[in-house]
């Protein structure tokens, strides 16, 4: 891999009109060495007569002419020329004449091998990484974690293979801020739980080669979220903040052969799926209060005091849990979840949120044991009976006015129950005509009935007598009125339970002999006359302006027995006047009488105590009795009977009250 050339007739003086070529190669990985050790030919003007020329690859490397170096000649002297490659062409030529005799050249040549490691002139031959030079060649080789392109010089990774299921990471190019990998095609899927939400954050530094014309040929980052592809970018503009809206996460990172560009760095979070914040129902506690609310966290729904959480009738409060997609636990209740269209959905309520309604039924103080009459009765004591509501009414209607006043048990915030004939204006006829609600006034957590400052009193916005109420036999004698505002409750002020509804296949309640309690501000003077005008059938009407020796000013309560029916109808029955005992009355009192409610008690509630629940339910109202006077013997008190009436009751309030399931 060696030789010599030189002018024709060496070292005499060479012909005229003479022109060779020779062209020399050597193996790959070798350059030629070319250098003159003789030099001599005829001078001119650019070599424009007799010169000899060095190429190669269609480059001239040395055009010479001469014997010494001038401003228009060039000789090789002690030059050494070499070929980039593994080719070299020499040329000789000389023209038709030559005034002087001139000796000519003498050329040697040599391969030598190519370091390419060292030569950087061939963006081709470089190596990404490491370059080994040989005799002959090289090769390259790649940092550990990189793989040697199919083109035996470009390092790339292998990065399709993770997948990221942390909540939080940090995602970039192979080697950022330094250049990324070139011919590489990366891969990285983020996948959390279901219910949570990807948001990635660029870095503003985003170096990823582009074209100026065509949206990014060359190197790009695609993402795949929810099956919406976004991208690709590319440039030197971050994409910012990306909010996915989907807990999986595919990012494609594509890089060509070429350029030297820094990459990308992002950040990920993901942030549980959001539920609107939970409006507070009314007497609703909702802890944590946030602005929001996401996946698994926690809020505890719990009742003002007075409330119970609806649909767990022996919890006041329940932990909710945010599960998937939305979905809040109510853990025994029964679970929530956010639905597609921002509501909350339960399986057995559908979209009705959990509520407090009123803790009926609980006094504040436990009744004694022993419990009086009120005819020459006990005095409760504030609190025991909380629903106890006084109504004072004044029927403007008639001439002369009326006045009288009767007693009602609150349901609800808004709701009081009470017989019929308390809200009927009183007629000649049977016309059943309610009282004006303007003509009511409604005294609540009232004790002492002569000093009314210290009650809540309310006004009353409509009143609703049973359709079928009969005044003339005080059958189905029961009437709802609402409030115009609201109460709160309180110690004194808290709602009664109802009973539940009357099934025909079982015996009616309250059952006989069973004992049940009655309040009121009636006539307490067991010798009270009943000559008022009363009506002579019924003696058990509302009581008027009383003379304050025969009313009580406190709250008094008594403790009576349920008459069986077949007593109760016989006992009336026995009278000179017939009485109508219906089924939907029933008859409570002593045989030998003395304990008995009276006039001003009308309305008021006979309630038992719910053996498993421990809570009060109001299974009558007090109706009328006989003509004889309070407490007399086998004079019985007659009362509606509640539970025949529970779904007309519920059919008008705006809420409905669970009836307790058990029965006393």
């Amino acid at each position: 891999m060696f030789g010599s050339m030189s002018s024709p007739n060496f070292p005499e003086p060479y012909p005229r009109e003479m022109e060779l070529r020779w062209n020399i190669s050597v193996p790959n990985g070798f350059q030629i060495r070319l250098y003159f050790s003789h030099f001599d030919l005829e001078p001119s003007h650019l070599c424009e007569y007799d010169y000899v020329k060095v190429e190669a690859e269609g480059e001239v490397l040395g055009l010479f002419c001469g014997k010494e170096e001038t401003d228009t000649e060039t000789v090789p002297a002690q030059q050494v020329i070499t070929s980039p490659r593994n080719s070299l062409r020499v040329l000789f030529s000389s023209d038709f004449s030559n005034e002087e005799r001139y000796s000519g050249f003498m050329a040697h040549h040599s391969a030598v091998d190519v370091d390419e490691c060292s030569d950087h002139s061939d963006e081709d031959l470089l190596c990404d990484h490491f370059c080994h030079n040989y005799v002959g060649g090289y090769y390259c080789s790649c940092r550990y974690g990189y793989l040697l392109h199919t083109d035996n010089r470009t390092c790339r990774v292998e990065c399709s293979d993770g997948v990221f299921k942390e909540r939080s990471g940090v995602l970039s190019s192979v080697d950022f801020p330094a250049p990324y990998p070139k011919s590489s095609e990366c891969l990285y899927h983020i996948e959390v739980e279901p219910g949570f939400r990807l948001r990635l954050h660029f870095d503003s530094t985003f170096d990823v080669e582009d074209h100026p014309d065509v949206s990014c040929p060359y190197d790009y980052v695609k993402i795949t979220a929810g099956g919406s592809d976004l991208g690709p970018f590319c440039g030197d503009r971050s994409p910012g903040v990306i909010e996915t809206d989907s807990n999986i996460v595919t990012i494609v990172f594509h890089s060509d052969n070429s350029g030297e560009n820094l990459g990308w760095r992002l950040t990920y979070t993901a942030t549980g799926s959001l539920c609107p914040v939970p409006e507070s129902p009314p007497h609703v506690v909702i802890n944590p209060v946030q602005s929001e609310y996401s996946f698994k966290d926690h809020i505890l729904f719990t009742c003002e005091p007075g409330y119970r959480l609806l649909k767990v009738p022996s919890e006041s409060s329940r932990m909710i849990s945010f599960k998937d997609k939305g979905n809040w636990c109510l853990c025994v209740a029964g679970s929530y979840h956010c639905g597609q269209n921002g509501e909350w959905i339960n399986p057995e309520v559908g979209t009705k949120l959990p509520s407090c309604v009123p803790a009926c039924g609980r006094p504040s103080r436990s009744l004694p044991s022993q419990v009086k009459r009120i005819v020459g009765g006990r005095c409760a004591e504030p609190g025991l009976f909380p629903w106890q509501v006084l109504l004072s009414v004044e029927d403007l209607s008639r001439v002369p006015e009326d006045r009288w006043f009767g007693s009602g048990a609150l349901l609800s915030e808004s709701w009081v129950l009470t017989a019929a004939h308390v809200l009927r204006s009183r007629r000649r006829d049977p016309s059943v005509v309610p009282v004006d609600p303007e003509h009511i006034k409604v005294f609540l957590g009232l004790h002492n009935a002569r000093d009314k400052r210290l009650a809540t009193n309310r006004s009353v916005d409509e009143i609703f007598l049973h359709p079928d109420f009969q005044p003339n036999n005080y059958n189905n004698d029961i009437a709802l009125l609402k409030l115009r505002d609201q109460v709160d409750f309180n110690r004194v002020i808290r709602p009664v339970c109802l009973p539940p509804p009357h099934n025909k296949e079982d015996p009616p309640t309250p059952l006989p002999n069973t004992l049940g309690v009655i309040a009121g501000w009636g006539i307490s003077n067991s010798n009270a006359s009943l000559s008022s005008g009363d009506p002579p059938t019924l003696t058990l009407e509302p009581a008027a302006a009383a003379d304050p020796s025969v009313t009580s000013d406190l709250l008094q309560y008594v403790k009576l027995p349920v008459v069986p029916q077949d007593e109760c109808r016989e006992s009336y029955t026995s009278r000179s006047v017939s009485y109508n005992i219906t089924d939907n009355m029933f008859c409570a009192g002593f045989f030998d009488g003395g304990r008995d409610t009276c006039l001003g008690d009308s309305g008021g509630a006979f309630v038992m105590e719910d053996r498993v629940s421990q809570r009060w339910v109001v299974f009558g109202l007090v109706s009328w009795g006989g003509p004889e006077e309070c407490g007399s013997q086998r004079v019985y008190g007659v009362y509606t009977r509640v539970a025949k009436y529970v779904d007309w009751i519920q059919n008008h309030l705006s809420w409905i009250q669970r009836p307790l399931e058990s029965r006393t």
